[in-house]
């Protein structure tokens, strides 16, 4: 009987890579076939850029979206300008935080169609990205932001196709909020301190739209309204 050779490594993981993406893309592709095309900006030359994130469920997944894309573009600029003294274990990880914001960005754009607002202009001149404490702590920041934020949309979502999502979502921006807490803490228990689960409910904070866009706005140059989003 002949002997049937195992897949290398790395044959594996580009096949894993492969479906990974070919689920995102369908289940992208479902999803925009349910929304309706609500939203439209026409930036004018010269000007500051402003976008509004349109109205209903297309309203909060854009919003999710330009949260995606805030954090896919720190990672990528944490990777591709790593601060001093960064270690294997640390780029290792803060790799996998980027690949996994960039595919949640690129997600969110594909099933939003027509109804995705542009891509936003970043604007990180606060963070010195060549300093270990000004990256985590902004990794930080960002993390539980996201996780605050979709816990604070979930209700706000109207499908329970869009809600199952965002549930799966946040659940991985929560790892990522504790692994680099643990980063920034490693002697400590601070990845489910107090200061960010309440210890009466043991639960997440969770906070509307309207409080999570002025925190995060400060690292966007594009002005992003949300007056039409559901409440």
């Amino acid at each position: 009987m002949k002997n049937i050779q195992k897949p290398r490594p790395v044959e594996s993981a580009n096949r894993r890579l492969f479906l990974r993406y070919a689920g995102v893309a369908t289940g992208a592709l479902v999803l925009q076939s349910c929304l309706d095309k609500d939203f439209k900006t026409t930036p004018l030359p010269g000007e500051v850029q402003t976008v509004d994130l349109g109205t209903g469920d297309v309203g909060i997944l854009n919003y999710a979206y330009a949260l995606e894309q805030l954090e896919a573009a720190f990672y990528t600029q944490v990777i591709n300008t790593p601060y001093s003294g960064i270690t294997d274990v640390e780029r290792t990880l803060l790799t996998e935080i980027r690949d996994h914001e960039i595919i949640h960005r690129d997600f969110f754009k594909a099933a939003l169609g027509t109804n995705a607002i542009p891509a936003l202009e970043v604007n990180f001149t606060a963070i010195n990205f060549g300093d270990r404490a000004s990256v985590l702590g902004t990794a930080k920041t960002f993390e539980d932001l996201g996780v605050s934020a979709y816990n604070g949309a979930g209700k706000l979502i109207k499908d329970v196709n869009y809600l199952l999502l965002a549930g799966k979502i946040v659940s991985v921006e929560a790892r990522h909020a504790a692994a680099i807490r643990s980063l920034l803490s490693p002697k400590t228990a601070s990845f489910a301190g107090d200061d960010i689960v309440t210890p009466a409910n043991g639960l997440d904070p969770a906070q509307a739209p309207s409080v999570i866009l002025p925190l995060a706005q400060p690292f966007v140059r594009t002005i992003i309204t949300a007056n039409n989003l559901p409440k």
